[in-house]
């Protein structure tokens, strides 16, 4: 429960305790010329009036002055009071965790901490005070949980397990996001967030985005869940709770793919490494972007500061201020450039699906230029695509995603996605290509086959030359009724049982909203609810949505 706000009369400003102290003696003055007792030091007769009357006004502007402050200190409370009524009739989420050490505990607070500041109504319990009915009627649930030993849940949730775990339950309706805690140098890694995931999926609840497994406290999988937590606050620049270490990549170049598109523009970006660091990465990881503001952004910034552009003396809060965010000019008005700099805190990064192997010498990004309600770029896809210059350093850090690797023996691979969601996909193909394996079936969608194609030149000379088994593409605007790749999936069901009878993986990658959900119906349609859970449960059922 939140302090009540006080609000003591107090003076606006230095200005006010002048005019106060003006005001008395002023008034003291009027109160002795009205008896006739004015010093001989004091004006003559003519101008005793005069003074008295401007003594009289500057008491009526201190007084007017303390009631003031005094009714804006009252109109804020009142704002903070429609403040906390609306965030109480604002939809709620649900945090809950499970701990055995407080990991788990103290990251639960800190996502509760971290939605609140945006303005999202929380509720913070343990998993253990919860039942199926419970979480169902949240409607949407964040659950943190660490798992002990070799895949057991933690003590803290041992009623929930007897209680909840034990049986099948219904959840339609239940969206919910979980972050699972292990170690990967135990067989069973994130077996208790695992089986809790299995279990919410079997009673009909929907994933808000696919779990983040976190390995030992893994530093880009805590960010990777807060990135999944601004998304989900409407709140994209919120803070990282640890920003990467990012090296200076150099663009190295950058093409429009998708020119005429009715889309929004997609650009392949091609990043080289800093001079002496190796390439190393693995397909299906992830691309750590510290964005940065275009310079015309930063100098409105400094001369709504008041400050020259090009000055030296801003030389330093310029380099600062281009990758920090960016508060309201009127706040820090003349203070010092290094002062100014000092409170500057940094942007959060951007992620985007590599699109390349080490072989490669580059990583490769697919980026969307996305745009805000007032038609500018945003900010990560902004930088990449617009304002940073071809051989301009780009912050960048390599995130693995172990989750979304490619498999390295030559069983069949199935691979679908829509949209920029071909980079991930892109960068498997190359991997299984130069592993030497041709049991590859790839399901493509976007708009317009002749502007949306992305890759195609390349993807059409892989089929060729039989690195593709199997192409299937989904062009939605094509004809009057929309075609969207999971019904180019279902229309191949008998194909897809063959496959899978055969071991193959599937790997699915773009938009969580859409596509994946639709081509997680049509499997579970094809292969059976039990079948598909004990394929992601094997790991041969892979996503990178987002």
């Amino acid at each position: 429960m939140s302090a009540p706000a006080r609000h003591p009369v107090e003076w606006p400003s230095r200005l006010g305790h002048v005019v106060a102290l003006v005001a008395l003696s002023g008034l003291a003055t009027w109160l002795l010329h009205l008896q006739g007792r004015m010093p001989d030091w004091q004006a003559p007769d003519a101008m005793r009036g005069t003074l008295a009357g401007a003594a009289v006004l500057a008491w009526l502007v201190a007084c007017a002055l303390v009631w003031y402050r005094h009714a804006r200190g009252m109109r804020t409370a009142a704002s903070a009071s429609t403040a906390d009524a609306a965030l109480a009739h604002a939809p709620r989420i649900l945090v809950a965790h499970a701990s055995q050490t407080g990991q788990a505990l103290q990251l639960a607070q800190r996502t509760a901490d971290m939605l609140r500041s945006a303005g999202v109504a929380v509720d913070l319990l343990r998993l253990s005070e919860l039942d199926a009915d419970q979480l169902r009627a949240a409607a949407r649930v964040l659950i943190v949980a660490s798992t002990t030993g070799e895949g057991d849940a933690p003590d803290d949730a041992a009623a929930f397990v007897r209680a909840a775990l034990a049986a099948p339950a219904d959840l339609r309706g239940l969206r919910y996001g979980l972050l699972a805690l292990g170690d990967r140098s135990y067989r069973n890694f994130c077996g208790f967030g695992r089986q809790l995931d299995a279990w919410l999926r079997h009673g009909g609840a929907e994933p808000l985005f696919d779990p983040v497994e976190v390995d030992d406290g893994d530093e880009g999988a805590l960010r990777h869940w807060q990135h999944h937590l601004g998304l989900l606050a409407g709140a994209v620049d919120l803070a990282d709770w640890s920003a990467p270490e990012y090296g200076p990549w150099r663009l190295r170049r950058r093409r429009l793919l998708n020119a005429g598109s009715v889309g929004a523009p997609c650009f392949h970006l091609e990043l080289e490494p800093p001079d002496g660091v190796r390439c190393d990465w693995q397909a299906g990881d992830i691309a750590e972007v510290g964005p940065c503001h275009s310079a015309a952004t930063v100098d409105a910034w400094l001369r709504a500061l008041g400050r020259d552009p090009r000055d030296e003396a801003a030389a330093v809060l310029r380099e600062r201020a281009g990758c920090s965010v960016l508060p309201a000019a009127g706040e820090l008005r003349g203070q010092d450039a290094f002062a100014l700099a000092s409170q500057l805190r940094p942007l959060p990064h951007r992620e985007y699906s590599i699109a390349s192997i080490p072989d490669d010498g580059a990583i490769h990004l697919l980026v969307r230029r996305m745009q805000r309600p007032d038609g500018s770029a945003g900010l990560g896809s902004g930088w990449l695509t617009q304002h940073a210059e071809e051989g301009a350093s780009v912050r960048l850090r390599v995130r693995g995603n172990p989750n979304f690797h490619p498999p390295r023996d030559a069983r069949p691979l199935l691979l679908v996605g829509n949209g920029t969601g071909i980079a991930g996909l892109r960068s498997l193909l190359k991997q299984r290509i130069a592993d030497g394996h041709r049991r590859n079936w790839l399901l493509f969608g976007e708009r317009h086959a002749a502007h949306d194609f992305h890759y195609r030149d390349e993807i059409l000379r892989w089929q060729r030359e039989g690195w593709i088994e199997r192409l299937d593409l989904a062009f939605s605007r094509e004809q009057a009724e929309r075609v969207y790749v999971q019904q180019r999936l279902s229309e191949a069901a008998p194909t897809l049982r063959a496959w899978v009878d055969d071991g193959a993986s599937i790997h699915v990658c773009g938009s969580l909203e859409g596509m994946a959900p639709g081509v997680h119906a049509v499997l579970v349609d094809v292969l059976g609810r039990e079948r598909v859970e004990r394929l992601q449960t094997e790991g041969r059922y892979r996503r990178d949505v987002y």
